[in-house]
């Protein structure tokens, strides 16, 4: 466990605190210019993500994610749209308090560490504070040291970077971004010069930076690490792919995952709202964005009543209806606690969908199975699902 004590924050902020948005990035565009013409890099991306989280950011090579790191670090400049940061708006400074702000506010963890060679891990740890005139001086050795003992170094202070090994570097460059106890940590590719334990080490100490307050901010290409953080943020070209058609179709390519997002309906539905009455013709694929939606079906037998399965975000419903051609089997409501947010695609957009994607037709073609067994047996649904569900009994 991180000691919140060296960190100089509490062990849990408010829950106010932690709902509230730590990053906002505004129809953010960036278009290079070279003398071959102009390429877009970020084409109006639109992103929140609250304080307390842990996101790892994810795409082939070209895709934009280092480009939208930069744009969130202040070390480049969107060409149109803005980035809050708190309540900072970065490009409404200059450069010079854009980097005093980020030197404060922010901290760096780069994939090829970026030590300074001919300073010990010790005095690199101290360069920020230096440089951001926080601590005094010798608060500053003071401090260094408690963060080189927080990730394990404390016996290496003394040494030069290249007299320890990659994973103590990452390590002493992950020491150095919490110099100045920044409420945002943003990291390109820690692991990705590092072996398995190394790697496993530092995505341990960054979980419990989040558990202490920390925002962090990840860009990776190993899927055993995304399962790790608390949300996965898909970039294809620039774009941002829905979390919702991510999770709800988890087996399709990032370029099919793009073509589902820019063909959904968005659609909202009030707390109790009926969404789809049980024996209703079913024209459309429904995955839900935000809230909750109740799956109620009718029990049989001496022991009848109404059985509820409530599925959450990375969810869906409607596959069986357009699969098999019947009429919907449940009736599904809006939950009573919030409004629900769907994506939805038509009955031609999904057929299409799925008759291209082998995986996922397999795959949903299991659950259509199950669901149907379970709606005969009139047992209490399991609803099995790429999201994520929770079951309940209703009276």
């Amino acid at each position: 466990m991180v000691d919140s004590t060296v960190l100089g924050m509490q062990s849990f902020p408010a829950n106010g605190q932690l709902s509230a948005p730590m990053i906002q990035v505004q129809d953010v565009i960036k278009t290079f210019k070279n003398a071959a013409g102009e390429f877009t890099v970020l084409k109006g991306v639109n992103l929140t993500i609250r304080r307390g989280q842990f996101v790892s950011i994810i795409g082939k090579s070209g895709s934009g994610k280092s480009t939208l790191i930069n744009m969130v670090t202040g070390i480049d400049y969107p060409s149109s749209g803005q980035v809050i940061i708190g309540e900072t708006n970065l490009y409404k400074m200059n450069e010079s308090e854009r980097s005093l702000w980020r030197g404060r506010n922010l901290g760096i963890v780069f994939q090829f560490f970026q030590l300074l060679p001919m300073l010990t891990l010790l005095e690199n740890v101290m360069l920020p504070m230096d440089y951001a005139n926080m601590y005094t001086f010798d608060e500053r050795k003071t401090r260094a040291m408690d963060l080189l003992r927080l990730v394990g170094l404390e016996d290496y202070a003394g040494k030069l970077p290249l007299a320890v090994s990659t994973g103590q570097q990452q390590s002493a460059a992950i020491a150095r971004a919490l110099a100045n106890d920044p409420p945002l940590i943003v990291a390109d590719e820690p692991t990705g010069n590092l072996d398995s334990r190394s790697a496993i080490a530092i995505i341990e100490l960054f979980e419990a930076l989040v558990e202490q307050g920390k925002t962090i901010v990840m860009v990776t290409h190993d899927p055993s690490l995304t399962a790790r953080t608390d949300r996965t943020i898909i970039l294809s070209d620039g774009e941002l792919i829905s979390e919702a058609v991510a999770q709800s179709l988890p087996l399709l390519s990032h370029r099919q995952m793009m073509d589902v997002t820019k063909q959904s309906q968005y659609m909202v539905f009030q707390p109790g709202e009926t969404i789809i009455d049980c024996g209703q013709h079913v024209e459309l694929f429904y995955m839900i964005e935000k809230g909750c939606v109740d799956i109620i079906l009718s029990g049989r037998g001496k022991d009848a009543r109404n059985i509820t399965a409530t599925l959450s975000p990375g969810a869906f419903f409607g596959e069986v209806e357009l699969l098999k051609g019947g009429k919907a089997i449940a009736s599904v409501r809006a939950s009573q606690d919030e409004p629900v947010e769907l994506l939805a695609l038509s009955r031609g957009q999904f057929l299409e969908l799925v008759k291209n994607s082998a995986l996922t037709e397999d795959a949903i073609g299991h659950i259509v199975q199950q669901r149907l067994k379970e709606n005969k047996a009139g047992r209490r649904p399991g609803w099995l699902n790429f999201g994520r569900s929770k079951d309940r009994k209703g009276a």
